[in-house]
């Protein structure tokens, strides 16, 4: 399309909706004197809650989190009725918002968006609409899509469905005249949350109902009542304080944050904090009780059992009570729900439960509905189906952006964006709430503030600088989709086919929609974008450029969430203490670290070290032996550690792969400088291979492996063991291993500081532990060896931000080189420390997995020979 070059817009910007997000847009632009406009196809403001309007509609957040917060003299002048306000208590809110802002004068109501397409030549956005004033085209030099998360009912897909005579009814689309049910037969298919919020009230007028089952749904009771005193007071206390908390929050909402899991409590404390979360009727109460319910599969089976218990007492019927518990898949992980009375609600004698898996519907006929082997008729048919969530607002409508792409086009494999709001190959075009955001996961009232506020500041700032364009850069997008499935990774969200994956939408990509990094994460990623300049955008006008390439989450969200806690804890540094001291700081840590997994037997013992007896520990599997054998060498410089220092990842390496392994403890400097610890671990490699047999081991399948400075003196015992001609090994893993002097390499500058190991850190250890001409020793430095030919297979695991990064590289490459046979393994976002930490790091878990793949592998290599 040719156009003139730079043409003035009709508006800065054209958003596009008039609900939550839209008003509040409208009123931060006119506060920075941009002229816009918002297209709205209801008659009135209200968006989502214009529109749902079916029996018992609620908001699901308490009614003084689920509002504006932007300004307080709003806060004082509404007054909410109830803990949950209704569908027309809300409705009515964003009215009289619309009221008190005038901001109805820049919306254009009944108005369809029928398409947008982006002009590259004048740098604007061409929106055609329809309307009661006819069809029309409308330019903008922005476009805000504020459309909503759950605005695009999901059309039933039944056969027959068109063939009903009977009345129908969609609960995102209700009449908003009301239904009167009474004396009618009334079919109620689905069992989601409008479902759950209107059958009771549908069945306090019809003569019979019958409710069409899929998926059993969490529902824990409402508690709705006034709004509670308690938190008024909170909020009354200190306003600020509490919306500050919200906004740097994990979901948008003040809540304690628990410290212990499920099972970490006894059967009755953790009895009684379930019956707490249970009776506090709130979505979020269990999340304050617990901190794994949502990575622990078997907390999150003890939290579903209980919800289960609680429906079989209501439910009078123990076969309908069975149907109505949720099964196969983990709490939360689908949209959990609030209710008064649904439960109760089965007990009526003329409300009934089909299961859809037993009795699947066939059809939908002229009168009713056929399943299972029964034909029934109805009066009416109430579609509680839910919505095309997330993406289905924004793609309903053709949006072509640079080179004629459409973004259904571009999101044909799932929507890809940039922090949520943006996406390459549409420039000046935003997105509130959009997938890769926290949205649903979060009180979309705070989300959808934080939205507007970083699009507000960011239109103001490209005009105050001359800027006409803005778009994120192809690296700045891709890092941030694997930003957001590395914290969906973590977590059970994945596990299940919900409407967060897109699974209720036949055709539609089965990706994870939503950021699951919490709201106070999310903001702090979006602040860092722009105080890096815009990091990861390309902005232009006329005579200028800027790109600031870039990727603003590098590390995985559970190292950084690490990182946080070690910062606030405010530890003295580890090389400023005394080796005694930082001992003693070390064996604390390490009994606060989760113990890892059971094994079948852990035995302690000596063994003759190079200067006298030294400790070891034995892990045996559950299963019958002789196992193949893993001799390993604990971390800690040297200096720190001992040989039950590294127990949690023993325990797994032990578990994964159905390996004896025997961790062997050393001489620690500076008390026993180099080499005393490469001579000891010699002797354990020898004294292991002489007992493999009285150990319950086979001396045929003998692997090394070491973390850290345990890697390095694994490396040395294979280097050691092909010069000496035995012991044979299998296999050596080694996991960020020390294997070389040289501090000049990039990875000691790149990772010189935050990330535990420091490069300060390193010199310690090695000041402690070898003079400056031992360093180059190949017993000190595995690298300088004089050959690397005929050592065991390897496999090597790197992490990105570690000072010991490239020279765990660099001895990869050289056994390659060598003609040994190496898996390298980076392990992107990770520091020296995650990869062991088991149960703590789970973004790890897959990273151990394929350390115990390598393993296995040594050993499956020896069978196959």
């Amino acid at each position: 399309m040719s156009s003139e070059a730079n043409a003035k817009p009709d508006f800065d910007v054209v958003v596009v909706g008039a609900g939550m997000a839209g008003l509040y847009m409208l009123h931060r632009l006119r506060g920075e004197g941009l002229s816009a406009v918002a297209l709205e196809s209801a008659d009135d403001v209200g968006g989502t809650w214009y529109w749902n309007r079916y029996p018992g509609a609620r908001c699901d957040i308490q009614s003084l989190d689920y509002q504006y917060t932007f300004d307080p003299e709003l806060e004082k002048d509404w007054e909410w009725s109830e803990k949950y306000a209704t569908q027309p208590e809300i409705l009515r809110y964003l009215q009289h918002v619309a009221e008190r802002y005038d901001l109805r004068r820049d919306i254009r109501f009944e108005t369809r968006v029928e398409g947008a397409t982006w002009d590259d030549d004048a740098n604007v956005w061409r929106i055609k609409t329809s309307g009661k004033d006819g069809s029309g085209e409308v330019t903008g030099r922005h476009y805000v899509m504020a459309t909503g998360c759950l605005s695009k009912p999901k059309e039933p897909e039944i056969r027959g469905a068109d063939d009903f005579r009977g009345e129908v009814y969609v609960t995102g689309r209700w009449p908003h005249e009301g239904v009167d049910f009474t004396g009618k037969k009334v079919a109620v298919i689905g069992t989601g949350s409008s479902a759950i919020q209107s059958i009771p009230l549908i069945a306090e007028q019809a003569q019979e109902m019958t409710v069409f089952q899929r998926t059993a749904n969490y529902s824990m009771p409402a508690g709705n009542g006034p709004v509670p005193e308690g938190k008024k007071a909170r909020i009354a206390a200190d306003r600020d304080a509490y919306r500050e908390e919200a906004r740097w929050s994990q979901a948008g909402v003040p809540v304690n944050a628990p410290e212990e899991g499920v099972m970490q409590l006894e059967e009755e404390e953790r009895q009684r904090r379930f019956e707490r979360a249970w009776s506090k009727g709130e979505l979020m109460a269990a999340g304050e009780e617990f901190n794994d319910l949502l990575t622990s599969a078997e907390s999150n089976e003890a939290w579903c059992e209980y919800i289960r218990s609680r429906i079989r007492e209501v439910v009078d019927d123990p076969e309908t009570a069975e149907l109505l518990s949720p099964r196969g898949y983990h709490f939360s992980t689908k949209r959990p729900c609030l209710d008064t009375n649904y439960f109760q609600t089965f007990n009526r004698d003329h409300v009934r439960l089909v299961d859809l898996h037993a009795q699947p519907i066939a059809k939908i006929t002229e009168n009713g509905i056929d399943f299972g082997d029964e034909s029934a008729e109805f009066d009416a048919i109430v579609y509680a189906t839910g919505f095309d969530a997330m993406t289905g607002a924004i793609v309903a409508v053709d949006i072509e952006g640079r080179d004629g792409m459409t973004l259904k086009e571009k999101w044909n494999a799932g929507p890809r964006t940039y922090l949520g709001l943006t996406a390459v190959g549409f420039p000046n075009f935003f997105m509130v709430t959009g997938p890769g955001s926290p949205s649903v996961l979060s009180n979309m009232v705070i989300s959808i503030e934080q939205h507007i506020d970083w699009i507000t500041d960011c239109v103001a700032h490209l005009r105050d600088q001359g800027f006409e364009r803005i778009e994120p850069t192809q690296t700045a997008e891709d890092s941030w989709g694997v930003h957001v499935n590395d914290c969906a990774d973590i977590t059970l969200f994945p596990k299940t086919a919900s409407w967060y994956m897109g699974a209720n939408v036949p055709g539609k990509p089965r990706v994870f929609l939503p950021y699951v990094g919490g709201v106070g994460t999310y903001r702090e990623a979006c602040d860092k974008v722009v105080e890096d300049g815009y990091l990861g955008f390309e902005l232009s006008g006329p005579g200028k450029e800027q790109c600031n390439d870039g990727i603003v989450n590098r590390l995985q969200p559970d190292v950084t969430m690490m990182l946080q806690m070690m910062a606030e804890a405010e530890a003295p540094p580890i090389e400023s203490l005394p080796p005694e001291v930082a001992r003693e700081a070390m064996a604390a840590l390490a009994e606060m670290n989760p113990p890892g997994p059971e094994v079948g037997e852990i035995q302690d013992g000596t063994f003759p070290g190079a200067d006298g007896d030294l400790e070891y520990r034995l892990y045996r599997p559950k299963s019958e032996g002789p196992h193949a054998i893993v001799l390993y060498f604990h971390g800690g410089g040297w200096v720190l550690g001992s040989h039950d220092s590294d127990d949690p990842l023993c325990r797994d390496l032990c578990d994964r792969t159905d390996s004896l392994v025997v961790s062997a403890n050393y001489r620690h400097a500076p008390e026993h400088r180099f080499p005393a610890a490469p001579d000891d671990a010699w002797a354990a490699l020898q004294w292991v291979a002489a007992n493999a047999e009285s150990l319950g081991g086979d001396a045929g399948q003998l692997s090394v492996a070491g973390w850290s400075a345990g890697g390095n003196l694994a490396a040395g015992v294979c280097q050691r063991a092909r010069d000496e001609g035995g012991p044979e090994i299998q296999g050596q893993l080694l996991i960020t291993p020390v294997t070389d002097c040289d501090m000049t390499r990039a990875s000691y500058t790149e990772n010189a500081e935050g990330y535990v190991l420091t490069a300060g850190l390193m010199r310690w250890f090695w000041d402690h532990y070898a003079d400056e001409d031992q360093r180059s020793d190949p017993k000190a430095s595995p690298l300088r060896a004089e050959s690397l030919a005929g050592l065991p297979p390897a496999a090597i695991f790197t992490c990105e931000f570690d000072p010991l990064r490239d020279e765990g590289d660099a001895y990869a490459a050289a056994l390659a080189n060598a003609g040994v046979p190496v898996q390298h393994v980076p392990c992107r976002g990770h520091i020296h420390t995650s990869l062991g930490a088991v149960d703590a790091i789970l973004s790890g878990a897959s990273l151990r997995e394929e350390m115990a793949k390598a393993l296995r592998g040594f050993q499956k290599a020896l069978a196959t020979a």
